[in-house]
């Protein structure tokens, strides 16, 4: 007999709890979440904390995040795989755990407020005409020299107040920090066809759009764990093919910026030109980050072009 996909580990408080206001649901993959599981305990709030490790890469962290839920003072619960399941498949797992009838998906490496929880409580007991809501994102406090270029980029899209973001619409959501009906995740799940990084949310807001009502809140939480030129382009690199399979999937969205500039360099057969003198420029740092930014976005494009069919 095999074994078990998952393993689970809860601590005593978890054991005795009832169904809970709010399930805080936390996927990890080497990213270390014990500061928000200390962070989120402190809120002592009437909320279940559900951590995913996809994949245990890391037998040590594995091992240091289940003594800090055993540890914790609020009610918590750690989901093991056995074999990497990739982002979609990790936050359709969390959800199909929780106990709750309202779901908080928080990336491990997120940084909260005081009165975090106690906001998206009063969101939910104040306001019964949405079924999902994305607060937003700010930048952390420090930003390290090699995280400047992460940040502007942030900054130029990620980082915008309700009303922007509700300008824009579902393309502005993410899956961090983004507040879900449990029911509404039964009937509109993550496509785990993505793999990789990049798109399963927006996707997953194009298509919950259809059938329930979305909307923006500023209640923003902060991305500790910004990324390096290199890892962006990374990325990027990784997300070419889940752009195309999303506006494929999308055809509405096609309007988007990076989607039209996609199809302009495909068309003028500049993706590989194109992302190789992007790359360049995105790493160069003698030049001014704005410069960076911006050959940044053309190189996403240009990866996006590559995969579009």
């Amino acid at each position: 007999m095999s074994p078990p996909l998952f393993h689970e580990v809860r601590n005593a408080r978890s054991a005795r709890q009832g169904t809970p206001a709010l399930s805080v649901l936390i996927p990890f993959y080497k990213d270390d979440p014990r500061t928000l599981i200390d962070a989120l305990a402190r809120e002592d709030a009437d909320i279940e904390i559900v951590l995913f490790d996809d994949g245990q890469p890391d037998p040590a962290l594995n091992a240091a995040v289940t003594a800090a839920v055993l540890a914790s003072r609020a009610p918590a619960r750690l989901v093991s795989a056995r074999t990497n399941l990739g982002r979609a498949s990790g936050r359709n797992t969390l959800a199909g755990r929780a106990r709750a009838d309202w779901l908080l998906f928080l990336d491990a490496d997120m940084s909260i407020p005081t009165g975090f929880i106690r906001d998206w409580l009063g969101a939910i007991s104040n306001r019964q005409d949405f079924d999902a809501a994305f607060g937003g994102f700010e930048l952390p406090d420090q930003i390290a020299r090699e995280h400047r270029v992460h940040a502007a980029l942030a900054s130029a899209g990620d980082v915008a107040s309700a009303a922007q973001r509700s300008r824009i619409g579902t393309s502005a959501f993410c899956s961090s920090n983004l507040l879900v009906r449990r029911s509404l995740m039964g009937e509109v799940a993550f496509d785990t066809g993505f793999s990789g990084w990049g798109w399963e949310d927006v996707d997953w807001a194009a298509r919950a759009a259809k059938k329930a009502r979305l909307v923006h809140l500023d209640i923003p939480a902060s991305h500790v764990g910004l990324h390096t030129v290199g890892e962006l382009l990374a990325k990027y690199d990784d997300g070419g093919a889940n752009f195309a399979r999303f506006l494929e999937r999308n055809r509405e969205m096609t309007r988007l910026p990076g989607a039209r500039w996609a199809r302009l360099v495909r068309r003028l057969r500049l993706a590989r030109p194109m992302r190789t003198v992007m790359r360049r420029a995105a790493l160069t740092e003698a030049l001014p980050v704005r410069l960076r930014v911006l050959a940044i976005k053309f190189y996403r494009a240009a990866r996006a072009a590559e995969a579009m069919q």
